[in-house]
């Protein structure tokens, strides 16, 4: 029998427009976006829990007051709100069926007070964010969730975030200074006004008062004291922190102190102020390997009393999802995995005396307990490394799950002595409900565990074995002294399970705080506290198969932040959202769902997809989506598309060459003229066909077999050379206006580092294949390909000699494309391809005797450079000439992406906004990047002139 759910949830209701026209009417929602579109309501509502609800709105307001102003509605019209922004939670508290408001897209100031110590903050700002904000003054946010890329402050503050290293002391609650919040009345709170306490008394007097009762009554109860310091001796997210009422007097900070871990249930949080935390000047990072989890489990208090700063348990599945990562290369190679498990462990030191006693107390516990000797690191790559697999390790673990089943997270804490009889008796449960892949890593330092379980939720009997293993867990946990939630939130997943651990008065407590703030339950209603018992089996998403390219996505939301349409169209998460939706409206029989959504898809995911491969580079089990739009794109191109790309590929010399004399005529014309020409070629043959001119491309460049004159040679040559393959970009773009270009910046820095250089054959014709492969041009590509592979592997005289490209998404661009080619003509084939960047870090620039000729430049790392790592060496060859050169704190893929800047403009302006108001802000001797068309984007965006750094590296070197 398959489960009905499998049905319904394709059921969507259409879009109500006289809900858009009431929510759009009322008074201060001012320009506040405001849709029912159906595509719209399903990519947006969907979040990194097991649950699924479609909203039947998404508001995504500007400012606090048209938050208020939505606010206001639903307590008019008796419908409930949703206040969300990252969606990484995943206990279900930020879905939705009701209208779901958006605070990541505009919430995102971040501001250092006081030389750090302090930060004030908007919920739309992610962790990450805030923390490269705040590095400069070597501070940091107290709360450390493994999510920070994507997890923002708004779900930080309303779970109650902790993490790795923060504990119970510099979590939210412990590190919050100061909020500004909304409640469901409307009132606005600043609890850092000296009038706060009275502000708040004089317009909410029942719900000051009733604050002032409950803590009376609370504190007069020495059992209920007793029992509340018992929930909140260690971590715990289960139900309201009550225990604000025995930390606080004043009503105003007990209130603020309720809204930390309320999960949206009391008010909005506009704005807040942390005390952040000293980044450590001295650290060490291990991982032990044990030979079961028991062990590993049982020498935890051995290092607790050692001062360990962190201790993150790993199980044997853990530790085969690191060891099958291709990045893991030399770190678990030797192990034979059975029953192994694994504890990274971490130490802080306030310097390195501190430091080296610490490890030294380590050690010798280590060896009086028999455990494994201690092998600590200092280097920062390969702690980063370590800390890489660790959090990423939910998603990873999760994408290894089979196809079609639905990843399950569970989140419990226990007294640490307790951790190893309940790790033993999690074991015995899995085995008893037949989850035999379930994993178990965490927070070992402070008894909380995690552990996942996948469910086909298609299988009639998946409900039901859910609630009975549920029951079993929460009487394992609460017998152990436990809570049943210590960081991940209550969510929808264990409210039903609240009175259960806190007892029916305290319980009341809680019903009566939700009662004053909230009297007409407009928010986040099943959330945190219900009075259904099967809440947590209710609205379980099911996750159908789609296509290869994405299937392991566990839709976390990692990849949002660094998504360059994600303030366009979609985010990466969104696109797969749309194919699972998709798949589920054709399973239901729903084909016409299937169609509507298929039509909005066209512009939304494909077109506007820059493709650009940085979703891989956050996400934890490696999708690149990009690979999924670039094959939509090839099965919707048409005939005659596809055979004009072959043609194209097979005349490259020819068209490069028109292009650049194009560019160079458009230059001569009135720009009305140029523009009404480019405007009439994409009418007739279609938008995402024919870039569209614009004023600010630079002429045509020139050709590239034609290599500008060099200077003399002053020094001994380099006995191997290299082949230079100048990008055909430079060739069609000219260099930026009192630039040289890349391609001769390198040919003369080549000269004075005495390396000489080989130019391949037909060099004009060449090409790396990025202009067919994103487009999905398959024939073209493959064509282009070949012609260029045979050309390179005779420059480099069968691969002896490295390969050198001057752009960077072009040198990604041959590095895929040739590491596919593994032989011509039946003789194997190996090619070294780098990028001039690295190129010139490595070997030109010990050669040279730069002079730092400016104070500041603005840097800009290009997607490609990000996926190649090259960015170290892009910062050095930037120090080399620059007294202070710097990447913005907003940096972020520009979205021009080959040509997709001329197609679509508007994602280019959406991509690069927020580091273009950084970098106007700011007071900048010179502008670099190291990609031509990276760097026309960024002079669009700025209206700055950026330049390839080789070029600033050439003119300090003359």
């Amino acid at each position: 029998m398959i489960n009905p759910q499998l049905e319904s949830r394709a059921v969507l209701p259409s879009g109500d427009d006289a809900l858009a026209t009431a929510l759009a009417a009322t008074p201060g929602i001012g320009d506040a976006r405001v849709s029912v579109a159906e595509f719209d309501r399903i990519v947006a509502g969907v979040d990194a829990s097991h649950f699924l609800l479609t909203p039947s709105a998404v508001v995504t307001p500007q400012d606090a007051t048209q938050l208020a102003a939505v606010l206001a509605f639903a307590r008019n019209t008796g419908r409930h709100v949703t206040v969300r922004s990252g969606g990484t939670s995943l206990s279900g508290q930020a879905s939705s069926d009701g209208i779901l408001i958006d605070t990541r897209r505009h919430f995102r100031s971040i501001e250092p007070l006081d030389d750090g110590t302090l930060v004030q903050v908007q919920p739309g700002a992610t962790v990450r964010q805030v923390n490269a904000r705040l590095a400069r003054y070597r501070r940091k946010l107290g709360p450390d969730p493994a999510s920070e890329i994507a997890a923002t402050i708004g779900g930080v503050i309303a779970n109650n975030s902790s993490g790795m290293a923060c504990g119970t002391h510099h979590n939210s609650y412990q590190t919050l200074r100061g909020l500004t919040f909304v409640l469901p009345s409307g009132t606005v709170i600043d609890t850092t006004a000296p009038d706060a306490d009275a502000t708040l008394a004089s317009a909410e007097p029942e719900l000051h008062s009733g604050l002032v009762r409950l803590r009376e009554f609370l504190t007069g109860r020495p059992d209920l004291v007793q029992e509340i310091e018992r929930q909140y001796r260690g971590k715990n997210t289960m139900g309201y922190g009550i225990n604000s009422f025995l930390d606080f007097a004043a009503p105003v900070d007990i209130l603020a102190h309720l809204l930390v871990g309320s999960e949206g249930t009391l008010g909005f949080v506009a704005e807040a102020v942390f005390e952040t935390v000293a980044i450590a000047p001295a650290v060490a990072t291990a991982l032990l390997l044990f030979p079961s989890l028991d062990a590993a489990t049982r020498i935890l208090p051995t290092l607790l009393d050692t001062g360990a700063a962190t201790l993150e348990l790993m199980d044997a599945a853990s530790l085969r999802v690191i060891q099958n990562d291709p990045t893991a290369a030399g770190m678990l190679d030797a192990l034979v995995i059975d029953g192994h498990a694994a504890l990274l462990v971490e130490y802080h030191g306030t310097d390195d005396a501190d430091l080296e006693r610490q490890l030294d107390t380590a050690a010798d516990a280590l060896a009086s307990a028999g455990a494994p000797a201690l092998e600590p690191t200092r280097d920062a790559a390969e702690r980063a490394r370590l800390w890489h697999f660790r959090k990423g390790l939910y998603a990873a673990i999760a994408g290894v799950r089979p196809p079609g089943t639905t990843a399950l997270l569970e989140d419990i804490a226990v007294p640490v002595p307790e951790l190893a009889n309940t790790c033993a008796a999690l074991q015995v449960l899995f085995e008893r409900y037949g989850y035999d892949d379930a994993v178990i890593f965490g927070h070992a330092k402070d008894g909380n565990i995690h552990f996942l379980l996948t469910e086909d939720f298609t299988d009639a009997d998946a409900v039901e074995r859910q609630r009975a293993f549920t029951e079993d867990l929460v009487t394992l946990v609460l017998r152990a002294g436990g809570t049943l939630k210590a960081e991940h939130g209550t969510g929808r997943i264990m409210a039903p399970f609240v009175e259960r651990q806190f007892g029916a008065e305290l319980y009341a407590v809680m019903l009566e705080v939700k009662r004053l703030c909230d009297p007409h339950g407009i928010l986040n209603p099943g959330v945190l506290l219900t009075d259904s018992p099967d809440s947590h089996l209710q609205n379980l998403k099911l996750t159908p198969e789609v296509e290869s390219e994405v299937d392991r996505c566990v839709e976390c939301g990692y990849c949002e932040p660094v998504c360059p349409s994600k303030d366009l169209t979609l985010t990466p998460r969104q696109r797969i959202v749309v194919r699972r939706a998709r798949a589920a409206a054709r399973t239901s029989g729903d084909h016409a769902l299937d169609e509507r959504l298929a039509q909005a898809e066209g512009y939304a995911s494909v077109e506007t997809c820059a493709a650009d491969g940085m979703c891989q580079t956050a996400c934890p089990v490696l999708i690149n989506t990009g690979d999924l739009v670039r094959r939509l794109r090839e099965q919707d191109a048409g005939a005659a598309v596809k055979g004009g790309g072959a043609a194209v590929a097979k005349h490259w010399g020819a068209v490069s060459r028109g292009a650049s004399v194009a560019l160079s005529t458009a230059k001569t014309l009135p720009a009305p003229v140029a523009r009404s020409a480019s405007a009439l070629g994409r009418a007739v043959l279609g938008s995402d066909i024919v870039p569209q001119w614009s004023s600010d491309l630079p002429a045509g460049g020139s050709k590239r077999a034609d290599p500008q004159p060099v200077e003399p040679a002053a020094v001994p040559r380099v006995t191997t050379p290299v082949v230079f393959f100048a990008a055909c970009v430079g060739s069609m773009f000219g260099p930026a206006a009192g630039g040289l270009g890349s391609a001769v910046a390198f040919r003369r820095l080549c000269e004075r580092a005495g390396v000489d250089i080989v130019t391949p054959e037909s060099i004009e014709s060449l090409c790396c294949g990025t202009p067919w492969k994103s487009k999905g041009l398959s024939t073209g590509y493959d064509t282009m390909i070949e012609k260029t592979a045979r050309s390179l592997v005779a420059a480099s005289d069968g691969g002896r000699l490295p390969i050198v490209c001057d752009n960077s998404s072009c040198s990604e661009g041959l590095l895929h494309a040739l590491t596919n080619v593994r032989e011509i003509d039946g003789a194997p084939i190996q090619l070294t391809i780098l990028d001039a960047v690295d190129f010139a870090a490595e070997r030109l620039l010990p050669s040279l005797k730069p002079e730092r000729m400016l104070e500041t430049l603005a840097l800009h790392p290009t997607c490609s450079s990000t996926r190649l790592g090259s960015n170290v060496h892009l910062q050095q060859l930037a120090d080399a000439v620059a007294v202070d050169a710097a990447v913005p704190v907003n940096w972020g893929c520009c979205g021009f992406a080959g040509d997709r800047g001329m197609l679509h403009p508007e994602l280019t302006a959406a991509a690069t906004r927020a580091e273009a108001a950084e970098v106007t802000s700011g007071d900048f001797d010179a502008h670099a990047s190291c990609n031509r068309t990276c760097e026309i984007g960024m002079s669009r965006a700025t209206g700055e002139n950026y330049r390839h750094i080789l070029e600033l590296l050439e003119e300090a070197t003359r």
